[in-house]
């Protein structure tokens, strides 16, 4: 699958923005009812909004406000309905809504020294709207291709981050082999030979 520097700044755009939000017990609970957050919210306040904003690059944000935290922490839910939908259709589904809802505006830019890209969201739209256009296109590129199912969660069992699985074969488990991938073998290999040892 063919992916364009832009379209890869936007997928690792939108897996910051869903993995900022806390981690809860996986007994299933989505809405937070059960289970304590096992890692804070990482975009808890305007300053944590405007670091990620420079960190992501994302252009044209003017000034930040409560509002567009608000704003951002609403579209990272609904992007995170994305990682988790089911099927292409449900995906699609998420993913349109959080296009249409962004007033979509496609047009070609090269700003900053950046070669020609298209930008997809509206000029002076929010930076809520910006990154729903925009990471909500880079998205929809994965459910076109067929390639829905490469929108993970970690496998390992006290992570869930969301990733993009970009392995030619689709194998990908963690969202970091160095560090949830190993540890997970580290356990799996100490439990063989804890096994092995006590029969």
């Amino acid at each position: 699958m063919l992916i364009t520097h832009d379209t890869r700044c936007a997928l690792d755009t939108v897996v910051a923005l869903v993995n900022t939000a806390p981690d809860r017990a996986q007994d299933g609970d989505t809405d937070g009812d059960s289970g304590g957050a096992t890692t804070p919210d990482t975009l808890a306040t305007v300053p944590t909004l405007a670091d990620f904003v420079e960190k992501y690059e994302i252009s044209d944000v003017g000034v930040l406000s409560e509002h567009d935290l608000a704003a951002v922490r609403a579209v990272r839910d609904r992007f995170a309905e994305v990682f988790a939908a089911p099927d292409p259709h449900s995906a699609a589904s998420l993913i349109n809504e959080l296009v249409a809802a962004a007033g979509t505006t496609p047009r070609l830019t090269d700003h900053d020294g950046y070669d020609w890209h298209v930008h997809y969201f509206a000029p002076g739209a929010s930076v809520a709207d910006h990154l729903a256009a925009d990471c909500g296109m880079a998205l929809a590129f994965f459910v076109v291709a067929g390639e829905q199912e490469r929108l993970r969660r970690c496998e390992a069992p006290d992570c869930r981050h969301a990733f993009v699985d970009l392995s030619r074969n689709r194998s990908r488990r963690y969202c970091d082999s160095r560090t949830c991938g190993n540890r997970l073998h580290v356990a799996a290999y100490r439990a063989r030979r804890k096994e092995a040892a006590a029969g």
